[in-house]
């Protein structure tokens, strides 16, 4: 494995692209191994010496004055204005409605009676700070929606039964009555509410229980039993009227909120990020724009995260996996100021639309972990779930997080699947361009392709996982939820030889002083300290090692200093050993009250520290070895191998703790430390990112080691998202203890780094969601005494469930750190499946697929079509987005690309004149994928069509244990390999970096200008030689479209088919605007037509190199059926387009199948 410690030239380049003001990393540290513990240790004087010999430079004025400003932004006493309380809106009115029509329609009113008789029977609904509904003003939806759409909406209030089943039927899986829009405005305005409460400090965070649900509202359509998006308002009215910059919008419905989508896709300052079932677009609402291929347009570009599930039966660990390698590394840099949930529980085991398999708990986990972004301002908005005992428990569950009542344990932890690694993989790659936080090095990249080495056991996918029925969950009553253990005895120990040593008697007392100052000490509960038993030591540590301390209580000063130079860094007073007696005995008396329920979480202020003792010496400060002693107490009590996770974010080394548990696999033990390539104390290679325990305690011993100074709260962050609680969440310990080390904090003297109290806030606030809540905090380093005192306060903070402060990125992750933690990812792949998560550059990639076809149940009714898989034969129509016949469903929005790639099939004794016919459709009917100028080969590859899917490969590593459907047609039809198939949509790739075609060549404004010959589909079909039938992809135009009403009638002047663009004088690939007439270039020129379309909104264009007609709202080719009967008029060239009557008859064509219906104005691509 090369070095990670210093920067290639490739690595600096691969920075410079994204970030070209960020400085290369210095590193240049001379490495240095195989010092043993205990021999004369060599090292740079300005530390080394400082803990040899136990002095320490003061810091200088300048550096003070630098910490004191530095810490003056803090604002860790909050309590005189941090909101307290949870909101809850529940209103009875909104049960007012219902399908008049089909009593068995699933959104009905019987889930808020379900969710409400949970919320009784658990105390949740008199905890809670209520709000009454109010009813959205039309100028707050108009924020959203038309107001031509309000008004249509609004008239539904004095519509019989027939009228209002007619307009439902023009819309996809909706359903109309006279309370419905009334209930729609109230469903809004309560989000709204929550809104001013949240953003005016009324209250922490908020949940609205409300229908109907609201993301699949898009701006002039309804759509999926939505009226109006709740979400989307309440995010525009937070921009609005609370001047809010940056919203978070995070969608676990499992179906894609497109609505939401479209509303923001171009907007910077609102994230959308939606994690969905998505099945290769067989799932409603069969979008391409669902994948994750779709990352936004414009400046929104980046700012749309999709998460596509492409197999039923995910489990908590597929959704958590997706929250801590995408979301949350996004959310930190992109710094909400608020977050909205589209908090849909329709994902749940049992739910009949999602078949999913995620739990209560995963839910509350993913509230806990969104709790942590935006200062806690966080507002849950109820969309699906119709399993009613699976909805109202995951409603309880988010709302007792929401509380601040612990996560319940994961019954099923599990790892992420196969298939989930698949897309959360094509997921970062497709961010990398757009978030500096995914930006690897080079070095990294290659390390990370290189996995077939690592005898990587992959379990082979079996089907969908099918748990056992939901367990029943509890919620902990406690008396006091932070226990705290404090003994001013412990300051006894101190060095009698050198005032200025850096472990000095002060550190704990400073601390106390600054929780007793911001008022934290008082809100714990104050537990006594006690010593620790011979029994309790000599679980971790030798009976000769604790005598032999107990011995230098009777010690002459001259005989402690000669036995404390007996030891590494270490000296020994007369009280020494009762003060790492009594240290050891605190962190036990608070493993007690943890376990029997007296508190939840702890802190324990104890000095001397103990990381570094051994179990037959003392070592770096420490003699006894309290988190391991700890720990061992915690299995004694238990009486069982209690799983118990040490993180140690000590900026030293825990050589101590490792070589107690290296062989226990019931202590995990994860340690983050400079290691400076073993020159770094305590030296030697035991803090190696290579040391992973031994025998059953392999795997179990996980070093993360930082190879410079200077790391901060963003290197610390990713090795969290990334390394730490990937592997916690699959261990899921039942007790979690950290050593609590201050001393990577800013401005300590030893550590050099510059980790702040917020973000150890930050880090504390993530383990919380581990073992039920039960987390203690055991002091270690930590020497600068305004460090600590922040750093351990802010701690103390998140354990009392105060939110976590706004945390300020100023840089990306170090690059020498990134490469720290991919190392230590490398080694311990092989033993945790979580790990096995990353970008796919230079694997197949994100245009792998495979070629499968598949049957799926046809809708009984379009109304029951939200939440079905597309039948075999079905092809995506856009426009009113309802099924209107048994081969064709309609998209829910004109918004998507409708082109669908349709696949044709030649068996080999068909001659070749049948395929060479085909190809004359085939230059008036291909189309630009979703994004605009993506390639076909990322896009088309995923569509749908004749019962043929083309499915995304996963990662190599993954590609073994996943099992694609099987093929009903399985030996009638030949598969294609991936590779080969990828070979072939890369023939058909739209590149714009291509040299541009002839004029004739030109296929239209979507398409870039190229065409897909008779060369082409030659080379396609005969790279299939070799199979029983040859392949060649066209693409379907739509046959009607929503906005062919914006169509004018062609000036009486006529048209001029040789007219140059308007603004560059381009003679050639012109387009004119059907309703305005003006002439211009495409995209692939000077896209002066596309700027006219986004200044105007103009949606139709027609092109004057082949008369093929485009809709930018549409995103899709429009050709309607009867445009044949208009061939003989069609010119075949510029020539006779001059004098040919073709235009006047198309327009007039086009303008023939208009819709009286509402149009969509969905915001357009670039």
């Amino acid at each position: 494995m090369t070095s990670t410690g210093q920067d290639s030239t490739t690595t600096r380049q691969r920075r410079s692209r994204h970030n070209p003001h960020s400085p290369p990393h210095d590193s240049s540290v001379t490495s240095k191994r195989g010092v043993k513990k205990g021999a004369v240790l060599r090292s740079s004087p300005n530390l080394a010496e400082v803990k040899k010999k136990g002095r320490m430079k003061k810091l200088s004025q300048a550096a003070e004055q630098d910490l004191v400003v530095g810490l003056q932004g803090l604002d860790l006493n909050r309590e005189a204005r941090t909101p307290s309380g949870t909101g809850l809106v529940f209103d009875e009115q909104l049960n007012e409605f219902h399908c008049l029509w089909d009593d068995s329609f699933p959104e009905g009113p019987e889930r808020l009676h379900a969710i409400k008789e949970q919320l009784i029977q658990e105390g949740l609904l008199d905890r809670c700070v209520s709000f009454q509904a109010r009813f959205a003003e039309k100028e707050e939806l108009m924020l959203v929606h038309s107001l031509e759409y309000i008004d249509l909406m609004e008239t539904t209030q004095y519509m019989n039964e027939g009228e209002l089943r007619v307009l439902a039927d023009t819309y996809d899986s909706v359903y109309l009555h006279p309370n419905s829009y009334t209930c729609a405005c109230l469903a809004s305005g309560s989000v709204l509410r929550l809104v001013d409460a949240v953003l005016g400090a009324e209250i922490r965070n908020g949940m609205a229980i409300i229908r109907p649900p609201g993301h699949h509202a898009q701006h002039s359509l309804m759509d999926g039993y939505c009226m109006f998006n709740h979400v989307a308002v309440a995010a525009r009215y937070a921009q609005q009227k609370h001047d809010i910059q940056r919203v978070l919008i995070v969608d676990w419905d499992v179906h894609h909120g497109q609505g939401t989508q479209f509303t923001f896709d171009q907007d910077p300052s609102v994230l959308y990020f939606s994690i969905h079932r998505y099945e290769q677009g067989r799932f409603w609402p069969h979008l391409t724009a669902s994948n994750w291929s779709t990352t936004g347009f414009g400046q929104g570009q980046g700012y749309t995260i999709n998460v596509p599930w492409n197999q039923v039966g995910m489990r908590d660990a597929d959704y958590i996996t997706a929250f801590l390698h995408v979301l949350l590394p996004v959310s930190l840099e992109f710094q909400p100021q608020l977050v909205l949930v589209a908090a849909g529980f329709d994902a749940l085991q049992g739910d009949p639309k999602g078949e999913m398999a995620a739990t209560p708990a995963g839910f509350a986990q993913l509230t806990h972990l969104l709790m942590g972004l935006a200062g806690g301002k966080l507002i849950l908005s109820l969309e699906g779930g119709y399993n009613l005992r699976s909805l109202a428990e995951g409603v309880s569950a988010s709302l007792h997080t929401l509380l601040g009542d612990p996560c319940p344990m994961l019954e099923f932890p599990g790892t992420p699947c196969p298939s989930a690694q698949a897309s959360i993989s094509y997921v970062l790659e497709a961010l990398e361009p757009f978030w500096k936080v995914f930006v690897r090095s080079a070095e990294t990249l290659e390390e990370e392709d290189t996995v077939e080495g690592d005898n990587v056991e992959e379990k082979e996918e079996e089907g969908p996982w099918q748990p056992p029925e939901l367990p029943i969950l509890t919620w902990p009553v406690l008396q006091a939820r932070t226990g705290l253990v404090y003994d001013q005895q412990m300051m006894d120990h101190y060095n009698l030889w050198d005032n200025h040593h850096p472990e000095t008697p002060q550190r704990i007392q400073r601390i106390m002083h600054r929780l007793e100052e911001l008022g934290l000490a008082g809100r714990c509960l104050a537990l006594p300290a006690r010593p620790a038993t011979d029994a309790e030591l000599l679980a971790c540590h030798s009976a000769e090692h604790v005598d032999r301390l107990r011995a230098t209580e009777k010690m002459k000063i001259r005989e402690l200093h000669r036995e404390g130079a007996n030891y590494d860094s270490i000296y020994i007073c007369p009280s020494t050993f009762t003060c790492a007696q009594l240290a050891a005995g605190a962190a036990c008396r608070l493993v007690e009250a943890v376990l029997a329920g007296e508190v939840l979480n702890g802190i324990a202020v104890v000095r001397p520290p103990g990381h570094h003792a051994e179990r037959d010496a003392a070592c770096g400060f420490c003699f006894f070895n309290s988190v391991a002693v700890a720990a061992r107490h915690a299995q004694a009590v238990s009486g069982r191998a209690l799983r118990i996770l040490i993180v140690d974010w000590d900026v030293h080394h825990g050589n101590g703790t490792q070589h107690i548990f290296e062989e226990d696999p019931s202590v995990l033990y994860i340690s983050l430390h400079r290691y400076d390539h073993g020159t770094f104390f305590p030296m030697g290679d035991e803090g190696a990112s290579s040391q992973i325990g031994q025998a059953a305690g392999t795997g179990f011993t996980v070093n993360v080691a930082w190879n410079g100074p200077r790391l901060g709260d963003a290197d610390y962050l990713v090795a969290w998202h990334r390394l730490v609680l990937p592997i916690a969440y699959e261990f899921n310990p039942e007790l979690v203890l950290v050593s609590a080390g201050f001393d990577a904090a800013r401005g300590d003297p030893l550590g050099s780094c510059q980790v702040s109290p917020e973000g150890y806030a930050h880090l504390t606030h993530l383990l919380m969601g581990l073992a039920n809540g039960r987390i203690i905090l055991i002091l270690e380093g930590g020497y600068n005494l305004t460090s600590i005192s922040e750093s351990m306060a802010a701690c103390t903070h998140s354990l009392l469930g105060d939110p976590p402060p706004l945390l300020t990125l100023l840089r990306p992750p170090l690059s020498g750190a990134l490469a720290s933690v991919t190392e230590t990812i490398q080694v311990h792949r092989r033993y945790w499946c979580s790990l096995r998560v990353t970008k796919v550059k230079g694997k197949e990639g994100p245009s792998s697929s495979k070629l499968i076809t598949k049957k799926a149940p046809q809708p009984a009714n379009p109304g029951s079509a939200k939440g079905m898989t597309m039948p075999e034969g079905n092809i995506l129509e856009a426009g009113t987005g309802k099924a209107t016949s048994a081969t064709s469903v309609k998209e829910s929005t004109p918004r998507q690309t409708t082109s669908e790639t349709a696949v044709m099939e030649l068996t080999q004794d068909q001659s070749s004149e049948t395929a060479m016919g085909g190809a004359a459709g085939l230059n008036q009917a291909t189309s630009e994928a979703a994004t605009g100028d993506a390639t076909l080969d990322q896009t088309t590859s995923e569509e749908a069509v004749g019962g043929a899917e083309l499915v995304q490969s996963p990662p190599a590593s993954c590609a073994d244990s996943q099992t694609p459907p099987a093929s009903p047609m399985q030996g009638a039809t030949t598969q294609i390999s991936p590779s080969k198939l990828t070979g072939n949509l890369r023939t058909l790739e739209l590149d714009k970096a291509q040299e541009p075609p002839e004029e004739e060549e030109l296929l239209g404004e979507a398409a870039g200008g190229q065409d897909m010959n008779e060369s082409v589909l030659m080379q396609v079909t005969g790279d299939h030689a070799d199979t029983d039938q040859a392949m060649f992809y066209a693409v379907t135009p739509l046959p009607w479209c929503p906005h062919l009403v914006a169509v004018c009638p062609v000036p009486e002047a006529g048209l001029d088919v040789t007219q140059p663009c308007q603004d560059c004088g381009a003679p050639q690939e012109n387009w004119v605007c059907l309703s305005c007439y003006q002439v211009y270039c495409s995209r692939y020129i000077n896209a002066h037509m596309l700027q006219h379309h986004e200044g105007l909104g103009h949606p139709l264009v027609l092109s004057y190199a082949d008369l093929s007609t485009w809709c930018y709202h549409c995103q899709a080719y429009v050709h309607h059926e009867d445009r044949t009967q208009l061939s003989p008029m069609l010119p075949k060239s510029p020539l006779e387009a001059a004098q040919a009557p073709g235009p006047q008859a198309l327009t007039k064509h086009l303008a023939k199948s208009g819709h009286s219906g509402q149009k969509s104005d969905t915001p357009p691509t670039q």
